[in-house]
């Protein structure tokens, strides 16, 4: 299935360039929508598909006002309980009538019940063009729900707010956003819809990005976002974002969202997404310019640098692995 949408004013920033968080908003909702229908092709039992993992997307050319955005999504593999989607996001210029990739997605979902949200319904399962397509995608399968299970059993902390913070400090461009659920953020069940959490965590990682350099920022990839936990309508959403790493040109923002149902009994807050999104700066002619180096102040921190260094070199790696393979 393919979505086309013209990207207007309100979907971009002052230099023009369309916000991250809006792709992947179209991104998600050409997910959902192939899953859910997917799901219901065979079922006795109507279900909505649950956005549960993002995989690394790779924003490879920024997108402009005026052009058009074509989302193309495909099922490309299914397990008993779960449909991994594939996205391709092309922009064409209407004028010169030209197209070219500017994003590709992995997602995640899970079907549940429109009767119980706690019941997860079976998947029926797709045709496999090749025996090796249904192998390939039982790896991949395997591979991010381990990674999911570890990343939520890790602690999460909260940020506390900065006074007197010095430029370029992990203090100084952290950012949290808040934002009540209403009946416009939900669909079908009541509950958040993937892309509308992802666009408000590309806003906070912006924000952040921009305070670091004081420069036009554009989103240049999520590593993979993990959703742990449902966000239903009236929950309040705190969403946070701290810098964490910087290179010569990008900058490593990890985005947490806590959720805290107000109108339930509950024991705080819980932690119900997590990713980290890399930006670059740009110059007005749209060309890369040198970020300043994040000033480590904390152990933490420093732990924290380690880690997006080591995530920095890896995705290096691959690119250039990939590069030599073409």
């Amino acid at each position: 299935m393919t979505t086309i949408r013209i990207m207007r004013p309100d979907d971009a920033n002052i230099a023009g360039n369309v916000h991250g968080g809006t792709i992947l908003k179209m991104i998600e909702e050409a997910g959902v929508i192939i899953s859910t229908r997917h799901c219901n092709s065979q079922q006795l039992e109507s279900c909505a598909a649950v956005l549960a993992r993002v995989e690394r997307t790779d924003f490879l050319s920024p997108m402009s006002i005026g052009e058009v955005a074509h989302v193309s999504a495909e099922i490309t593999y299914t397990s008993k309980h779960s449909v991994e989607v594939q996205v391709n996001v092309l922009a064409e210029d209407i004028i010169k009538g030209k197209k070219r990739l500017t994003n590709r997605a992995t997602l995640w979902y899970v079907p549940v019940s429109l009767k119980s949200v706690d019941k997860v319904v079976e998947v029926p399962p797709i045709k496999y063009l090749r025996t090796e397509q249904e192998e390939e995608g039982r790896k991949r399968y395997d591979a991010q729900k381990l990674e999911r299970m570890e990343n939520k059993q890790k602690n999460g902390d909260w940020m506390l707010p900065a006074i007197d913070t010095e430029p370029y400090t992990v203090r100084y461009s952290q950012s949290s956003l808040i934002h009540l659920v209403s009946p416009s953020d939900c669909v079908l069940h009541g509950f958040v819809q993937g892309g509308v959490t992802m666009k408000l965590m590309d806003e906070v990682a912006g924000i952040v990005a921009a305070r670091h350099c004081k420069t036009n920022i554009v989103t240049a990839s999520v590593d993979a976002i993990n959703f742990h936990h449902k966000i239903q309508k009236g929950c309040v959403l705190t969403v946070s974002g701290r810098m964490t790493f910087t290179s010569n040109k990008s900058m490593e923002i990890e985005v947490f969202v806590d959720i805290d149902p107000v109108l339930e009994n509950s024991k705080g807050k819980t932690v119900a997404v997590t990713a980290f999104f890399t930006y670059v700066s740009l110059d007005k002619h749209a060309k890369p310019l040198s970020v300043p180096m994040l000033k480590i102040e904390t152990e933490d921190e420093k732990k924290r640098f380690e880690e997006g260094e080591s995530r920095y070199q890896q995705t290096k790696a691959k690119r250039l692995a990939q590069a030599q393979h073409q």
